[in-house]
């Protein structure tokens, strides 16, 4: 199905026409705005056959939702939400290749967004995240995610422990990734189904998580001093670190 909502911003709304201009429904410019990349989104649209209206500011104000919009929203239908009965089937399709990352509570919208921007990059086959105790897709999630949350498939699933066994049963090693674990994460070979397992931002890796992954592994760190309290990467970081060392295995 589809979801129609307003994204705001320039670049967000730029890359929604570049990327996904089959379901920008209309964009809304600031009428008398004098920035260019205002100009070049009213171009882009209107090549695009999109409908282009220049409104008050306060009409923008309204549709943003608190968002700033810099002179610039779109109302999106979203290409289509993931339902977790279609992980089997993206599994499949990749054909021994799969790399899933899957996101244990991350509640950052930004944080979100990040990591949902280096899975469409690296070509990931899908991202999984719990419905409760997680910050959904949401505008700020598309708007930090520049496009990538319609690229790749996010799976909301109500049972994470669940998922993840039935994962495991697809042929899926799945790595969770953890601060205190003895094994490096370089060590792995990554170059067949595989699913990728961080934790939230407070939290890390749940228990009931962290006893379904197949191996706990951490990320070496060698600047990293616990005594002043750096010892863990942010998520979005950590997310990128281990999606594209699966892309340098695989040769891609």
């Amino acid at each position: 199905m589809t979801q129609k909502q307003w994204i705001a911003g320039i670049n967000a709304v730029a890359a929604a026409i570049a990327n996904d201009a089959e379901h920008v429904r209309e964009v809304l410019l600031e009428a008398g705005a004098k920035n260019p990349r205002l100009a070049e989104i009213e171009s882009a649209a209107r090549r695009a056959g999109i409908e282009v209206r220049r409104v008050p500011q306060q009409a923008l104000d309204g549709v943003a939702g608190g968002l700033r919009h810099q002179g610039a929203a779109a109302r999106y239908a979203a290409a289509r939400t993931w339902g977790e009965h279609e992980l089997p089937a993206l599994v499949e399709a990749a054909e021994g290749r799969a790399l899933i990352l899957v996101l244990d509570g991350v509640q950052d919208p930004h944080n979100l967004g990040a990591c949902l921007r280096s899975a469409a990059a690296a070509g990931a086959t899908a991202v999984v995240i719990p419905k409760d105790k997680a910050v959904q897709i949401n505008a700020t999630v598309r708007k930090t995610s520049a496009g990538a949350a319609d690229r790749v498939p996010v799976i909301a699933v109500t049972n994470l422990a669940r998922a993840l066994r039935d994962l495991k049963q697809l042929g899926v090693w799945l790595y969770g990734l953890a601060g205190e674990a003895a094994e490096s994460f370089y060590g792995l070979d990554l170059r067949g189904n595989v699913a990728l397992v961080l934790g939230g931002e407070a939290e890390g890796l749940r228990r009931l998580t962290r006893e379904t992954c197949d191996a706990l592994v951490r990320i070496p760190m060698p600047g990293a001093d616990a005594a002043h309290g750096v010892e863990s990467l942010n998520v979005s970081v950590a997310a990128g670190v281990t999606l594209f060392e699966a892309v340098r295995q695989r040769g891609a």
